[in-house]
């Protein structure tokens, strides 16, 4: 990490103004209008936030976790890893020689593994030269010095879009039973999202101990998110829409979401998000309508500390710079939708979201020309 500073500090207001790789306009529309209100929603006290600065110097950071230890782990779209420890920011060496980064891939998701703890093992999601995209198991060293493949690919075959590097996804997410999943996206193909026998433009179910693998969901466009609803095991996921509806959905066994731009051999843009065409197409549970926000990252808000946030489901916004809240009810409805204040057009476009073992929020940002930040974000006291 090239140039990275870290700081301790609470962030004052800035606007940052970068490259974007997704589609942009020049002024971020505002969020779509609530839903009806339901019956009962949270009495709690909403909490005012404090927005810290760990690292900025960054570009293009697309995901972090964080280590039982406190270590947060971020890598950038152009590659590398980078650690951040108690006493200072570390680059963590590691073998990316054959990175594909072009366009919107590159290093994207990372997941550690739910035995971290006494493997030292992550995964990550990237592009390779050799025309696909992959995951990748890595154990790190007790001292985050460097980063050693061990798994080279644990899935490999994922689309990947050689010219463009358009809808490349790609996030990973582990479920309570220990399965892997990973959101792809469809490589800018259409043929890709409704055929079975591909990759891409589906929800992955993984085992990362054989790498035996299973389409889960399909007929999607570009996985941005995935999420898990604390106590339930629910997925939900996040993917980008054309001109027009960015989705969240509830993910179920087996489900097509509907999108099948497969038109005269060709990529048809204007067919429908969710087509009800298609037999059985499951709805989603939240949309934009037009114009897009640009949905990426997402991550529930869980702890009593939270407030009238607890239980959020929070979405990372990339045009529309900010983060959007959903208050969902028990079957996954959207009662209530707002944007976070503290982060609405202040720190630029948003890619990821994490709520790290420590109960604080990560944030990274997406401008690019190396001015990206890692944020922390924690109800203020």
């Amino acid at each position: 990490m090239r140039g990275a500073r870290s700081f301790r500090c609470t962030a004052a207001p800035l606007l940052l103004v970068g490259g974007c790789t997704d589609a942009a306009v020049s002024e971020p529309p505002a969020a779509p209008g609530p839903p009806p209100a339901a019956s009962s929603t949270s009495t709690a006290v909403a909490p005012a936030l404090d927005v810290t600065v760990v690292v900025d110097g960054l570009d293009h950071p697309w995901d972090v976790v964080q280590a039982p230890d406190g270590t947060l782990l971020v890598d950038q779209r152009a590659g590398g890893f980078t650690a951040v420890l108690p006493d200072g920011v570390r680059d963590v060496a590691a073998d990316l020689r054959d990175l594909f980064a072009r366009g919107e891939t590159g290093l994207m998701g990372l997941a550690l593994d739910p035995g971290f703890a006494g493997n030292r093992r992550f995964y990550s999601c990237q592009g390779s030269r050799d025309g696909q995209i992959v995951v990748v198991g890595w154990t790190v060293a007790a001292d985050w010095s460097a980063a050693t493949r061990v798994v080279d690919p644990l899935v490999g075959g994922i689309p990947l879009n050689e010219r463009s590097g358009r809808h490349g996804g790609c996030r990973l997410a582990f479920v309570p039973d220990g399965t892997l999943l990973v959101g792809t996206g469809d490589a800018a193909d259409g043929s890709v999202p409704q055929d079975p026998r591909s990759l891409g433009g589906k929800v992955l179910r993984v085992d990362p101990a054989t790498g035996e693998r299973e389409v889960w969901t399909l007929g999607h466009r570009n996985v941005q998110g995935l999420a898990v609803r604390p106590g339930t095991g629910k997925v939900f996921a996040v993917e980008h829409g054309p001109d027009r509806d960015d989705e969240v959905n509830l993910l179920r066994p087996g489900g097509n979401y509907g999108w099948d731009p497969a038109g005269d051999g060709g990529y048809d843009s204007s067919v429908p998000m969710t087509d009800p065409a298609i037999p059985g197409a499951v709805a989603a549970v939240w949309s934009s309508g037009s114009p897009t926000l640009a949905t990426s990252g997402a991550a529930f808000l869980d702890g009593d500390r939270w407030g009238g946030y607890d239980g959020l489901l929070l979405v990372a916004l990339l045009k529309a710079e900010g983060v959007l809240a959903l208050r969902l009810d028990d079957d996954g409805a959207v009662q209530e939708q707002f944007r976070l204040p503290e982060l609405d057009r202040v720190h630029g476009r948003i890619r990821s979201l994490h709520q790290g073992t420590d109960g604080a929020l990560y944030v990274t940002t997406d401008n690019g020309g190396g001015a990206d930040r890692l944020l922390r974000v924690t109800p203020r006291s």
